[in-house]
């Protein structure tokens, strides 16, 4: 009888800590802000919050009362219905964290791709060590040298400004954050872009977050961090603390995380073998997302032109 009573506890317990999904009115009350034609979109998404498994990564992402998420499949909504991207930029992703404030219908929402490396065990040894400065010379002169083929091919250059955020370890979490300050085409007063990215080391891969949003969210998105890094919760065995002799090795390391999508030539320092690029539009702004397919080493996804906003 004891054992019936832990077990039906252990059972209610983990009721109540699984992911409650949503409706729209219940998530973003005084609906009378959207339009029927948002409704209508915002009406097939299901608002995630509590525990949500991630079977793919072994870990649990715990969300939190100010975050909801979204399922791979309400995310392709998102990333192609609702935002215009082309169906290709959904592949490969888990879904996607949001701020509770604010729907993704609305012009000032941002959130964050959700996906995940299984590359194996990430050595944080060069964490204190990677002059970054120098890896951003690196990779701004990758970029530049990248150019004339990238236009050659129809695409507009990239300019790298410099770091937004400067890469930081935070080593309680084994979480590495870094944001990148980009231009896209040949006018340099247009709006900058923001690339932020956020990587959670596991014992077998890489937890990644990269962030859709535009520059003027920067400090928006810095406040939040603190609660984004500690929403990982890999399970029993499979945190970076559970490292056992033997296991599978990455073939990179911080500065590689860092440097991917930046081109072969800092490609070659950091022992990368396939680089990439993925963009993102959002309100009619490109934002590039290097570094989470990239790991895997699949194909580029371009917009060919800049849209209007």
């Amino acid at each position: 009888m004891k054992f019936k009573i832990a077990a039906l506890t252990s059972l209610l317990v983990l009721a109540a800590t699984l992911a409650e999904a949503k409706p729209y009115q219940e998530m973003f009350p005084g609906t009378d802000r959207f339009e029927d034609a948002d409704k209508a979109l915002l009406e097939k998404l299901d608002f995630q919050q509590g525990a949500i498994k991630i079977p793919e990564a072994k870990a649990t992402l715990n969300i939190p009362d100010g975050f909801y998420y979204l399922n791979a499949a309400d995310t392709r909504h998102v990333l192609v219905d609702i935002w215009g991207n082309p169906p290709q930029a959904a592949e490969g992703t888990l879904g996607m964290v949001f701020p509770a404030k604010y729907a993704p219908v609305e012009a000032e929402s941002w959130g964050s791709v959700v996906e995940y490396s299984a590359d194996g065990y990430v050595s944080d040894a060069d964490a204190a060590s990677t002059d970054y400065d120098e890896l951003l010379r690196s990779i701004k002169d990758s970029i530049a040298e990248a150019n004339p083929e990238r236009e050659k091919q129809g695409f507009e250059k990239i300019t790298l400004v410099g770091w937004a955020s400067a890469p930081h370890y935070d080593q309680p979490t084994h979480a590495l954050h870094w944001a990148r300050d980009l231009i896209f085409g040949n006018d340099m007063s247009q709006p900058h872009t923001l690339n932020y990215s956020i990587r959670v080391l596991g014992r077998e891969g890489v937890f990644q977050f990269n962030f859709v949003s535009g520059m003027d969210q920067l400090q928006e998105i810095q406040s939040a961090i603190p609660n984004v890094l500690t929403m990982v919760k890999f399970d029993s065995g499979k945190a970076y603390e559970d490292y056992a002799s033997g296991d599978k090795l990455a073939a990179y390391g911080m500065a590689g995380m860092i440097a991917a999508g930046a081109g072969a030539k800092v490609a070659a320092k950091v022992g990368l073998l396939a680089m990439a690029a993925v963009f993102f539009k959002k309100a009619g702004v490109l934002i590039l997302i290097a570094g989470a397919a990239i790991l895997r080493g699949i194909k580029s996804l371009f917009t060919r032109k800049k849209p209007s906003a």
